[in-house]
């Protein structure tokens, strides 16, 4: 392999012009895709199968009109101290409020009274706007109006306030991005001294991400896809683009620095720095298609577009960068900043802090990890408490119309009415229809733990005998009634996700009963049936994604342990950055710091994300950083010498390219979208424990500790895997026969 890239990095770097132009015409080709074909993300979450969504899908197919998987609004008004809703000025407001509402997508806009939806005190009300289509599909008219509607009741001083699905914003990156990209720039030329070589990585990395990104947006004209998806690949190609440059541009400065040619120096970190970074790349990929095989649309979606993303960062690094070593031209050798000496890090004379630090952990190999795998213990010991939930206007950020429509609703009609659980009754194979329904009100009504309200399912107690004779026909045609529970505690709390089960539990015997049966679903059942559904899942998941990753290591690097090895870390980190992510999202402890203004439980699929995306980054910084080792290691080094010396050549670029992960993931964390802010906050905790406490502690003190057996392997495998010489061996052998030939 070393020589088939060894030959795309030349060719790269003889053919810039074409290599360049092909990048930006591409990037340019789907920017011009980006911008006119583009649609709209969505933020909703859901499974097929479950039960939650089988309710959801009943309804629709029984009553198409009902659409309950369309988008709802609920807009909250309060009056000011001392006046009344119902006063006839504001109940005027409102009506007009709720009329100016309506839309060609509104099946239903109820005002508050009609609802009885009005506060004890008469002051607070909401009405409850539902729409035809779900949040992706509201035309701009319909956004229009629930901005403009209430501006005359705010301008008349009544207070106004708009929660649900419908009016949930896109998350943008913007200053995410910008805070990334100035912690690379200072980062790369704080590694290399140079403001030109700190310049190449940040360029690539850009013209890769643009690609990726725009080619997402463009796709969003053909599909639905998750609000996330594009933000997700963002944060990760990147990262990953950044660093997989970084390491390609190291190389190639030790080569120049070593006296080659240009040309032929770029031949060579793309033959040996190359071979990594395809690697690497390849399992970040793995890991992140692999979510795939959980069969959940969403997050296959966010995992198939983010392993792309990563793609086209291998692919520009192996051959933009080249082309744009061969623009830099001789300036590579001279461009440094003030003060800055020339000297290779990487030259076995120089005695660097990595160094040292190899040293002193190999020297206390056994006391080092010993207390590395303490700390990671006690860093991962929250996660025992960890609780998940779909996310809702109770996590949005205070001040927001969501948490304020929130806020007004629990504090003047409980908690749980911003997240009622709704119980569908199916009567269709029931042999009395009526006493079926009357059966699962007896029922539920039985659960009395956090149970506020039971609204059973009846006519208005006003009926007139047409309408009562209406709602039987509509049971009759529907062949299904709804019990509406509304829970005394919030839909993500604790409570409210217990009390599904029990609802279940109590409903379980209606089929034996009275042949009918119940389907729980709402806010927090849906998101019990999907965290429970994720759980279930990750076990098939590792084992497709970890089982991958050992063939590949195993064959990259010749060795049983390192593979286990690599694994072990990647378990370790994961178990630290989820405690870290309990400890801050759902304990609270230094949320302010990063501006979560509610603690409360873990985004649902945060466990599973992390999963995917921390194994393949861990696996990069393990290939990156023993790739060396076992370089020296083949090249004749002793055991204990080739950790340290191998550590010595990694170690000063995967600290840079760590601290870039850092600064890019935890830009993101500083957002103010809550899914964007948790993801981006576990993976920076990740990747700072994977590099630094794993991969720069623990790995060397491990290997160390192990000796000559860390690099064995059966003979007989031996034999049957191929060599794929990672470690430039190929080249090295070139070169010492051209030597040999005095040439």
């Amino acid at each position: 392999m070393a020589r088939h890239l060894f030959r795309i990095g030349r060719w790269s770097f003889r053919h810039r012009r074409i290599v360049v132009s092909v990048w930006l015409g591409l990037l340019v080709a789907v920017g011009i895709g980006a911008t006119t074909l583009s649609g709209d993300t969505s933020d909703e979450f859901s499974i097929p199968g479950i039960e939650s969504t089988e309710a959801f899908d009943l309804i629709k197919e029984r009553t198409p009109e009902a659409a309950p998987d369309g988008a709802t609004a609920r807009v909250v008004f309060r009056a000011p101290g001392g006046e009344r809703l119902d006063d006839p000025a504001n109940e005027r407001l409102v009506l007009d409020t709720v009329d100016a509402l309506t839309t060609d997508n509104v099946v239903s806009a109820v005002d508050p009274f009609t609802a009885g939806a009005i506060s004890d005190d008469g002051r607070t009300g909401y009405a409850t706007v539902s729409y035809a289509v779900n949040s992706i599909e509201l035309t701009a008219a319909d956004k229009e109006a629930l901005e403009s509607a209430p501006d005359a009741a705010r301008g008349a001083g009544l207070q106004v306030a708009i929660g649900g699905d419908a009016v949930q914003e896109v998350p943008h990156g913007g200053t995410a991005e910008l805070i990334g990209i100035g912690v690379a720039i200072i980062v790369l030329v704080l590694t290399f001294g140079s403001l030109l070589t700190a310049g190449m990585p940040l360029l690539t990395a850009l013209v890769g991400v643009g690609i990726g990104v725009a080619g997402i947006t463009t796709l969003t004209g053909f599909m639905d896809l998750g609000a996330t998806t594009p933000i997700l690949a963002t944060m990760l190609g990147l990262a990953v683009g950044i660093d997989y440059a970084l390491f390609i541009v190291s190389r190639y400065r030790h080569e120049v620095a070593s006296g080659r040619p240009l040309e032929e120096a770029a031949g060579h970190a793309v033959g040996t720095a190359g071979s990594a970074v395809v690697f690497a790349g390849l399992t970040v990929m793995a890991a992140l298609a692999g979510l795939s095989v959980v069969g959940i649309s969403f997050l296959t979606e966010m995992g198939l577009a983010a392993s792309a993303t990563v793609g086209i960062a291998v692919l520009i690094a192996l051959t933009m960068l080249p082309a744009v070593f061969g623009f830099a031209g001789t300036r590579i050798r001279r461009d440094r900043l003030p003060g800055v000496k020339a000297r290779d890090p990487e030259a076995k004379d120089v005695r660097t802090l990595g160094r040292r630090w190899a040293d002193l952990i190999t020297r206390r190999k056994g006391v080092t990890f010993g207390a590395g795998l303490a700390v990671a213990a006690v860093l991962a010991i929250p996660v025992a408490s960890l609780q998940l939930a779909l996310p809702d206007d109770g996590s949005a950020s205070d001040g927001s119309g969501p948490r304020v429509a929130y806020d007004l609703i629990a504090d003047n009609f409980g908690a749980g009415t911003n997240g009622p659980l709704l119980v569908v009754v199916d009567v269709a194979g029931a042999a009395d229809p009526g006493a079926a329904v009357d059966r699962a009100v007896a029922a539920v009504s039985g659960v009395e733990e956090d149970v506020a309200q039971v609204i059973a399912p009846a006519p208005p107690a006003d009926a007139t005998p047409e309408e009562l004779a209406d709602f039987q026909q509509q049971f009759a045609d529907a062949q299904y009634a709804t019990i509406t529970v509304i829970p005394e505690s919030g839909p993500s709390d604790a409570a409210t996700q217990q009390l599904v089960d029990d609802l279940r539990v109590a409903l379980a015997d209606l089929p034996d009963q009275t042949g009918a049966r119940a389907l729980v679903t709402g806010q927090t059942a849906l998101g019990v049936d999907i965290s429970e559904s994720l759980g279930s899942a990750l076990p098939k998941y590792l084992l497709v994604v970890v089982g991958f990753a050992l063939v590949l290591l195993t064959v990259v690097f010749r060795s049983i342990l390192v593979p286990l090895k690599a694994v072990g870390g990647f378990l370790i980190s994961v178990g630290v950055a989820l405690g870290a992510t309990v400890a801050v999202f759902q304990w609270g402890w230094f949320a302010d710091l990063i501006g979560v203004d509610n603690p409360g439980p873990v985004l649902f699929m945060l466990p599973l994300l992390l999963t995917g995306i921390l194994f393949g980054l861990a696996m990069d910084y393990e290939v990156f950083l023993v790739s060396r080792m076992r370089e020296e290691y083949v090249h004749g080094a002793e055991a204990t010498e080739a950790v340290v010396t191998g550590f010595q050549h990694g170690a000063r670029v995967v600290t840079a390219a760590a601290a870039i992960m850092v600064g890019v993931f935890g830009g993101f964390a500083l957002g103010d979208d809550v899914i964007i802010k948790s993801i981006g906050f576990g993976l920076a905790v990740g990747v700072l424990a994977d590099a630094f406490l794993v991969r720069m502690t623990l790995v060397p003190a491990f290997m160390a500790l192990v000796g000559d057996r860390m690099w064995w392997l059966p003979t007989s495998l031996e034999r049957a895997l191929p060599n794929l010489d990672i470690e430039g061996e190929a080249l090295a052998r070139d070169d010492r026969e051209l030597v040999g030939a005095g040439r």
